[in-house]
């Protein structure tokens, strides 16, 4: 497995192959005055086991072997200054990715010289390969408690009408998908799981997992040794994580849900032939954000402010699987012309002229956009994680330079490759909220 060299600002300075699908990658981190440890597990996605991996997440984040319980475990980390744990799980195209990280001071500014790096990552290693155990499997009690609140995350989603909307239009799209199983799993299914689900979830990631360890301004010597050490007698057969794919081509389809809301949601849908990557990344990128990223975008000057067809209306890119997704937020009545509205706009984007303000505005936003990627050692860590899955590993100052490059010609193909599939809205039913 290739290194990669030091390079400017926001860098990594290497990724590295230390154990059979395990691999270590550093960060500079010199700007700030704590370190991150992320443990990142990666393997291809499964419907039937979704429930119970949403709630294995939950249930490792409670305590590990060396801390049997949540308080053991908070005065753990308040004696590690105050050292901060997190464990999530997530959807990266067809994969499953969970994550255990670990944030506390730098080394440097440890009281009595301790090697906080090696502490953070025995603890992070311990979460990720030493949960609470009872007997053979996970502690039932643990799971039980973790249950109700998984419940409650599933249930929540409809509080939040946008991000509902959003993931009712994915689900008319992506269907059985690997790309559209759920994230915290499926409510129908949450009552009948057990501790031996979640334990057997536990066990198949521990073996078939690809690992990816960042380091974001620890010792990474210390890192890597505290993993090798851990993986000593570990049985693992990795399978290679599934790369980011393009959604098939459907529909179109039409779909309208009756809800008690003041104001409707619409979500447009496009698919296209391929995911894009390098250069054509950068032109997706700036088109997308030409289109329905900022404040000078089209869709919001055009369709918001000079039109007031609608409270928001904003573009994205799903880089893991090359879908376009266009939301807005709109008057029941003004659903119809608020969606001809973001047509129109995208055709005039893909045949018509963009004057080079525009183009220069859009380029500057994305641009400062990705250099706020350096204030974060968790957003420099999520971007590491796509780049590593997209193959490319670029910096952000690499991604910076594409953009830079890109042409009106570019914006046009770009969005020339795309195709409605999906439109769902949230229309008025019942009283008002």
């Amino acid at each position: 497995m290739r290194g990669m060299p030091r390079g400017k600002g926001n860098c990594m300075d290497q990724r590295t192959s230390i154990a059979p699908g395990v691999w270590l990658s550093r960060l500079d981190a010199d700007k700030f005055c704590r370190q991150r440890i992320a443990i990142s597990f990666l393997w291809p996605a499964r419907r039937e086991t979704a429930t119970a991996e949403a709630l294995l997440s939950m249930v490792m984040e409670r305590s590990y072997a060396g801390c049997p319980d949540m308080t053991q475990l908070s005065k753990k980390l308040a004696r590690l200054y105050g050292a901060q744990l997190d464990v999530d799980i997530q959807l990266r195209g067809a994969n499953r990715q969970l994550t255990v990280a670990v944030t506390g001071i730098q080394d440097r500014f440890a009281l009595d010289g301790e090697n906080l790096s090696r502490a953070y990552a025995q603890l992070a290693l311990g979460v990720a390969f030493t949960p609470v155990m009872n007997g053979d499997t996970l502690d039932p009690e643990a799971v039980a408690i973790e249950k109700g609140q998984l419940r409650e995350q599933i249930e929540s989603e409809i509080n939040d009408k946008r991000l509902y909307c959003l993931r009712q239009a994915r689900r008319r799209l992506l269907g059985d998908a690997p790309e559209g199983i759920e994230r915290w799993g499926y409510l129908e299914e949450l009552e009948d799981i057990t501790a031996e689900d979640v334990t057997a979830a536990f066990r198949h990631m521990v073996r078939t997992a690809c690992i990816e360890v960042v380091c974001a301004g620890a010792d990474a010597d210390a890192v890597r040794d505290a993993v090798l050490h851990t993986l000593q007698g570990v049985q693992r057969a990795p399978a290679a994580p599934v790369p980011f794919r393009a959604v098939p081509a459907a529909g179109p389809g039409r779909f309208a849900e009756p809800l008690p809301t003041v104001q409707g949601k619409l979500c447009l849908l496009f698919t296209a032939p391929h995911v894009a990557t390098g250069q054509d990344l950068a032109a997706m990128r700036v088109a997308v954000a030409l289109l329905g990223g900022t404040a000078t975008s089209r869709l919001f000057q055009n369709v918001r402010e000079k039109q007031s067809l609608c409270y928001y209306c904003a573009a994205g890119y799903a880089v893991t699987m090359g879908m376009m997704s266009i939301d807005s937020g709109v008057e029941h009545a003004n659903a119809a012309a608020a969606e001809h509205a973001i047509l129109k706009e995208l055709e005039a984007l893909r045949t018509g002229p963009i004057t080079d303000q525009e183009l220069a505005e859009t380029k500057r936003a994305l641009i400062n956009q990705i250099a706020a990627v350096g204030d974060s050692m968790a957003a420099r860590e999520a971007w590491w994680m796509n780049e590593i899955l997209l193959g490319t590993l670029l910096t952000p100052d690499q991604v910076s330079a594409q953009i830079k490059a890109v042409a009106a010609d570019d914006v046009r193909q770009a969005l020339g490759q795309f195709t409605l599939a999906v439109t769902y809205s949230i229309t008025q039913g019942g009283a008002a909220e």
